[in-house]
């Protein structure tokens, strides 16, 4: 039977977790670039843990500067079976205050300055992200936010932006008539590229302030956002101890088929393929390309 190793991708606050067994730091190289920081490899409840600080302990990384390539391709190098992202996100809708952790399961990419797929010239690759959630992932942070009393919503629409600027009120209103719920800065192409890698993907879009459409809010600042973050850093760390025996050692397997989705989504002839670039897929797509 396949075993669970949980990838948690987030900040300082979260991959702090009591009972976290045999903790020890490890870098993880990748031909994509340098990941954002070395990755902390443990066990919690019995199950294998990888927490990979998205912007790099003591924030270094801005959303624009993450190297997501090389973050993913590290997790999946340390055998990452499924991911979590936790991230800070802000409100587009008054429903959704400050404190609430939005368990989104649609995007809408409006991000433009990031490398966005692993394939490209030499070797294309197509892979359906009409459904870039994975449900079982999804069901298990709704039930574990339930049990931790932790106020929540069950999906939702994240618009991911470029940043590191907020929104101006012309965005913010734009994206409300969009239908979009949340909107942060970090998501994409962090979900497109967890696909690619055939790797389940969920996040838990922790709401920090109303984005500047509301009355209230209409000056984001980042001490705002700063103190909400930690007093949400809490039940974060709570949520996952939840969420981790939901999961448990012994996986399931996604029920969107996540993990074959490179067998119907290359599209170069083999032939055809550059081969610098198929030596950097080994750890991403190896288990197709092994196959050719």
């Amino acid at each position: 039977m396949a075993k669970t190793v949980l990838g948690i991708i987030g900040g300082s606050g979260v991959y702090d977790i009591e009972g976290l067994a045999n903790p020890r730091w490890e870098r993880v190289a990748s031909p994509w670039g340098e990941p954002s920081d070395a990755l902390l490899m443990g066990t919690l409840h019995g199950v294998d843990m990888v927490f990979l600080p998205r912007h790099g302990r003591g924030h270094v990384h801005s959303p624009s500067t993450i190297d997501y390539r090389a973050n993913i391709d590290a997790l999946k190098r340390a055998g990452v079976t499924d991911i979590i992202s936790v991230s800070a996100c802000g409100s587009l809708r008054e429903e959704l205050p400050p404190g609430t952790f939005v368990l989104a399961d649609q995007f809408i990419d409006r991000t433009f300055a990031r490398e966005k797929s692993f394939f490209g010239k030499g070797f294309v690759a197509h892979v359906s992200m009409a459904h870039p959630v994975c449900p079982r992932l999804l069901g298990a942070l709704d039930e574990a936010a339930r049990e931790a009393r932790i106020p929540s919503s069950r999906g939702g629409t994240y618009l991911a932006m470029e940043g590191p600027q907020f929104s101006t009120l012309a965005e913010s209103n734009l994206y409300r008539a969009w239908g979009c719920d949340v909107i942060g800065m970090t998501a994409m192409p962090e979900a497109k590229l967890a696909r690619e890698a055939e790797i389940p993907y969920a996040i838990v879009a922790m709401v920090t302030d109303y984005d500047c459409w509301h009355p209230d809010h209409d000056h984001v600042t980042v001490d705002q956002v700063i103190r909400v973050l930690v007093s949400n850093a809490d039940r974060a760390r709570a949520l996952i101890s939840k969420v981790v025996p939901k999961l448990g050692p012994n996986r399931t397997p996604s029920p969107l088929g996540i993990e074959k989705v490179l067998d119907t989504a290359l599209i170069t002839a083999p032939e055809k393929r550059d081969p610098e670039l198929f030596a950097k897929l080994d750890a991403v797509a190896g288990r197709v390309l092994k196959k050719t």
